[in-house]
């Protein structure tokens, strides 16, 4: 094929990638995480690896390629180009594919079972586009206990690892069972170790006044019915939740026993409601205020009839 025509026909492919590629930006206005490629430090700020291999050459498939080190912004989730910029290298990279000519491989991160572009992007958008199903590559692994599938966005990770979590806290503390209580629930991953945290300190604090260290359970127990629940009784008396959408009980527990010890140790004297209100205020959704108040007014409306 000629030069001209070898141009035209890279030209072409590009036209059709970007008009695809405007086409699912449209279609995912209600859901821009549909549209979105995964970033790879967010994907690893989620997971945080503790070690990291190199595994040397390989031959990987292009539908595990999801994301991106650093050209996220430029890609969309299936790796067509999302601005005009990108016409002249993805054009050229094109051209190598129509003339057969071989690439250097390209550099990835595995992580969670998937692959992150370290460099080639534009290699593995011409790849895509083409329907090209495997690709060389240098892959370097980050260990995970997550396994991450393809589409997923960072939201539905987030939940994966904190479903991960509440797991091997339910039944490396036996909570459900000992309390009874299987809602102990959180919107971000890392809050069940604050939870287990709070029990050995209450654990601590039960053993001071004791002549034998008390077991775990018990003291599990105790932080429940003595800590936990009282905490929980003003967030659901008050509807506290409602100034904070998006959240869990179990958060607003998190946040309130922190402010309420910071105002203690500021002020002396604070009770857990006045913390608790006071969290609220502060930073708090005004609207979930109106609600809580209307409440509030229905309660002793009825109580007055009643």
């Amino acid at each position: 094929m000629e030069y001209t025509g070898i141009k035209n026909l890279a030209a072409a492919d590009f036209n059709r990638a970007r008009g695809r590629a405007v086409l699912l930006k449209f279609l995912s206005f209600l859901n821009t995480d549909r549209d979105k490629m995964l970033s790879f430090y967010d994907v690893k700020d989620i997971l945080k690896p503790k070690n990291q291999v190199y595994r040397g050459s390989q031959t990987v498939p292009i539908e595990l390629i999801v994301g991106s080190e650093g050209r996220y912004h430029d890609f969309n989730r299936f790796f067509l180009p999302k601005a005009e910029h990108l016409r002249s290298r993805w054009e050229r990279v094109d051209e190598a594919h129509i003339r057969d000519i071989i690439l250097p491989a390209i550099q990835l991160y595995e992580i969670g079972g998937v692959y992150f572009v370290r460099d080639g992007n534009h290699r593995v958008s011409v790849a895509k586009t083409q329907n090209v199903e495997f690709i060389d590559a240098e892959v370097i692994s980050l260990s995970s206990e997550i396994t991450i599938s393809p589409g997923m966005t960072t939201d539905q990770l987030k939940e994966a690892i904190i479903n991960s979590e509440k797991n091997v806290f339910y039944d490396k503390t036996k909570f459900g069972e000992l309390t009874g209580d299987m809602s102990l629930d959180f919107s971000t991953p890392g809050r069940y170790d604050v939870i287990y945290d709070h029990i050995l300190v209450h654990k601590y604090f039960l053993n001071e006044s004791m002549e034998e260290e008390i077991p775990f359970s018990e003291a599990l127990v105790s932080w429940y019915n003595k800590v936990y629940s009282p905490v929980l009784a003003i967030i659901r008396e008050w509807w506290l939740l409602a100034n904070f959408p998006g959240r869990t009980e179990g958060d607003l527990y998190v946040w309130i026993v922190k402010h309420w010890d910071f105002l203690k140790k500021k002020y002396r004297g604070y009770s857990l409601a006045e913390a608790a209100g006071d969290f609220s205020r502060k930073y708090g959704q005004s609207k979930g205020r109106f609600f809580r108040f209307l409440a509030l007014l229905l309660d002793r409306i009825f109580a007055r009839r009643g």
